[in-house]
């Protein structure tokens, strides 16, 4: 990844360098005298040294001193090459400015209103500073860019493998939780339980499948669960009152993740189902143009200690799925009434 991004921003990178020496470069042609509309190119030489100390001491700290020392906390051998190396480019520059603007050093008279000599060779080294500032701060720039998008796909990678893993375990479990239903219809009904094994079969060509992807179509989702009620319904006696409604479009195409409301609707079952008492549950998923929405009610009716169906992890991966694939993105409520005779969950996930 690091050489992808690496390789897509060389060429803007080396674009923005050309840029910027070409504007530093044809600077000094303002400055050079013009007989006959030609240019003194000698004098152009004479000026362009100034650039040229600006670009060596540039690329010195960008290909070298930067890497080599500062990315390797060794601040103060960086401090110690830059002072040495700015050195001995002002003292360079300004041999170059005294032999070439004027060869003789014999003292000339100062002219009026000229300032001193020592303000120019001044102006030039804090220039220089100012381009070492410069160079260190574009290549630490850069190369924090380069670690924040490392970083970036690093989270990426981690939260797909971990929500792989979830999936890995969703399915397992979902089907442990199907096959005590069934065990269950067995014991009374062996017909119904044949019945629930073929429903069983169709499910789990979803569960093998358009499981494996991150986002299915909501039709998928909606049909996978209308099959799992129908199977579930075979085991509900006439005390329970099972309603539902689906609120979207036959054939919407609004992408959500596979099977994230289906640990909400199987603990409905498990929890608000009694053999003896009048229990009922209430199933109601809705889209619009922002969200779909998950609505369960039902009759609580918590299990005892000694009944084992179900291992209690599915909301937990419900909630944990959510932070991954819908960060920021989703409100679940969830709870038992004051009176304790209701249990209500509401998702809702912005789309």
């Amino acid at each position: 990844m690091k050489q992808t991004f690496t390789s897509a921003r060389r060429p803007l990178e080396i674009l923005i360098h050309i840029i910027g020496w070409g504007i530093m470069f044809g600077f000094p042609f303002f400055f050079v005298e013009r007989g006959n509309g030609n240019i003194n190119w000698w004098a152009y030489v004479r000026h362009a040294a100034v650039p040229l100390s600006f670009m060596i001491v540039f690329y010195a700290n960008y290909f070298l001193l930067v890497p080599r020392y500062l990315f390797q906390n060794q601040a103060k051998r960086y401090v110690v090459y830059n002072i040495i190396l700015l050195c001995a480019i002002g003292v360079l520059l300004h041999l170059w400015q005294s032999l070439t603007f004027d060869p003789s050093f014999a003292p000339k008279p100062k002219r009026a209103g000229m300032p001193p000599g020592w303000l120019f060779f001044l102006r030039d080294m804090l220039s220089l500073v100012f381009t070492i500032g410069l160079s260190a701060a574009i290549r630490m720039s850069a190369r924090w860019t380069q670690n924040e998008a490392a970083r970036k796909e690093a989270e990426k990678s981690r939260a797909e493998a971990e929500l792989k893993n979830l999936r890995n375990q969703l399915n397992p479990h979902f089907l442990l939780n199907t096959l005590n239903n069934i065990y269950a219809l067995i014991a009374f009904d062996s017909d119904k339980a044949q019945q629930a094994v073929q429903e069983l079969s169709k499910l789990l060509r979803y569960v093998l499948y358009d499981n494996q992807q991150t986002y299915v179509p909501l039709c998928k989702e909606v049909d996978f669960i209308r099959n799992y009620i129908e199977l579930m319904r075979i085991r509900l006696s006439s005390n329970v009152k099972m309603t539902t409604q689906f609120d979207i479009q036959p054939d919407s195409q609004t992408l959500i993740a596979p099977l994230i409301f289906i640990s909400l609707i199987e603990n409905a079952f498990k929890h608000g189902i009694s053999p003896t008492e009048t229990s009922f549950i209430s199933i109601r998923i809705s889209e619009s143009n922002k969200e779909v929405i998950c609505e369960i009610r039902n009759s609580n009716h918590p299990k005892t200690m000694e009944d084992k169906s179900g291992s209690g992890v599915g909301l937990e991966q419900v909630s944990r799925r959510l932070e991954i694939l819908y960060p920021g993105d989703y409100t679940w409520s969830k709870g038992i009434s004051k009176e304790g005779e209701v249990y209500e969950s509401r998702l809702s996930i912005r789309i």
